[in-house]
């Protein structure tokens, strides 16, 4: 997916974060679009964890990028659409694992939670990590299509 386009979208309280991720994505020449919010008054959260869940089920973007003060509640918003497999990220670590094991597709941050130097480092990782398949395939079907 290194070629993939990117949404990028927070809430209020993401807001800085995500100025400064998107401002990392454009100097290393990713394709993004920004689906707001656009400055710091107060909005809901879900209305941009959806945003981005439809920007990816229309095929506008392939993968996404989320913020919200805590990165919870934006990741569950998102994750309530069945092609959507958002992960609440916190390390370089957990970066990885998130696309080899889970195939996520939408990577969320805390805006009150991670350093901005972090977070960019988790961005890059996520990116250039593709989903290992094999045994995790069986798994990442099941997510999508619960019992």
């Amino acid at each position: 997916m290194d070629q993939a386009r990117i949404a990028i979208a927070c809430d209020h309280a993401g807001f800085a974060l995500k100025s400064a991720l998107k401002a990392d994505l454009t100097s290393i020449g990713r394709d993004i679009i920004d689906l707001g919010t656009n400055g710091t008054s107060s909005v809901d959260y879900p209305d941009f964890g959806y945003a981005i869940a439809h920007a990816i089920r229309h095929g506008r973007a392939q993968l996404g990028v989320l913020i919200c003060g805590s990165g919870i509640g934006i990741s569950i918003a998102a994750n309530r659409f069945p092609e959507i497999r958002a992960a609440l990220v916190h390390d370089a670590l957990g970066a990885k694992m998130a696309r080899l094991h889970n195939d996520a597709n939408v990577i969320c941050f805390g805006g009150r939670m991670i350093g901005e130097d972090v977070a960019i480092d988790c961005l890059r990782v996520f990116l250039a990590t593709e989903f290992e398949g094999g045994r995790h395939t069986r798994r990442i079907g099941k997510l999508s299509n619960p019992v």
